[in-house]
């Protein structure tokens, strides 16, 4: 499947026909190939595939921090050609995307200094902390805390950007499983406070099922979009009843039916 559109002013991301090709012993290895996709506004769209099928390439290529190398790939209607104003980037290696010698509030207000007056400022990071449940760690270091609590951090510093987007690369995939259904609920609840839309990896199918509106299946490489899957399960959400849902269930055997039909095809074309 080459993609999914819909109409133009729902949109906050847009790719077409979009590519990207890197330096490989000497030659060019195609990464990611053809991805056409609309991510709308206010949506959380989770993306599942095997290792290898440039998952990760895809969400940089949407945060500008790499260029296209074919395609196109804009933000509310321009071109992206570098990280737009409005995205931000949340990573799985929290640890060394806090700076240690800096007290949590220092860290969620860094990408604020010098943008916005101080009272501003502070306020955004007092609300940021209070969206993740951090409000009484301002004071402590990440080195302090745990790792569910030290990625809370890093995405409290994303929230007081206020962006449009947050790209979200496995962030919860190095935590254990009830730090991690902890942090699933706390984004739903940051989702439905605050409008803004998500893009989200994941190697995990339950997590793409129960967090996302849609699912996109990578195939490949090069990754490829092989599948989307609209998650219709109603919201709020609950680890614990949402789970057991036969939609639920139902949608994990699709997507995880979709994973391994990708790469199915994907050994046949090489064949």
């Amino acid at each position: 499947m080459a993609g999914e559109t819909t109409a133009a002013h729902d949109h906050v991301f847009e790719c077409r026909g979009l590519g990207l090709e890197l330096a490989h012993h000497g030659a060019r290895r195609r990464i990611v190939d053809d991805i056409t996709l609309d991510v709308r506004r206010g949506e959380f769209l989770t993306i599942v595939g095997a290792s290898g099928t440039g998952k990760t390439s895809l969400l940089r290529l949407l945060g500008g921090l790499v260029p296209a190398s074919h395609g196109t790939v804009s933000f509310l209607g321009k071109p992206v050609a570098s990280p737009p104003e409005g995205v931000v980037v949340v990573f799985q290696d929290y640890s060394h995307a806090l700076l240690q010698w800096r007290t949590v509030a220092a860290n969620v207000r860094l990408g604020l200094e010098g943008v916005i007056g101080r009272a501003e400022c502070d306020e955004r990071v007092r609300q940021a902390l209070a969206m993740v449940g951090l409000e009484r760690c301002a004071d402590d270091h990440p080195w302090q805390l745990s790792g569910g609590m030290q990625q809370r951090v890093q995405i409290a510093r994303a929230l007081a950007l206020r962006p449009a987007v947050m790209l979200m690369d496995e962030p919860f995939g190095a935590l254990d499983a009830m730090t991690k259904a902890a942090l699933q609920d706390e984004l739903l609840r940051v989702h439905a406070q605050t409008g803004t839309s998500f893009v989200f990896i994941t190697h995990d199918i339950e997590e793409a099922v129960y967090l996302g509106d849609r699912v996109v299946v990578l195939g490949g490489p090069p990754g490829r979009i092989h599948k989307f899957l609209p998650i219709e399960l109603p919201r709020p959400r609950d680890q614990i009843h949402t789970r057991q849902m036969p939609e639920f269930l139902r949608l994990r055997l699709d997507i995880h039916a979709a994973v391994l039909e990708a790469g199915r095809d994907q050994h046949d074309a090489r064949a």
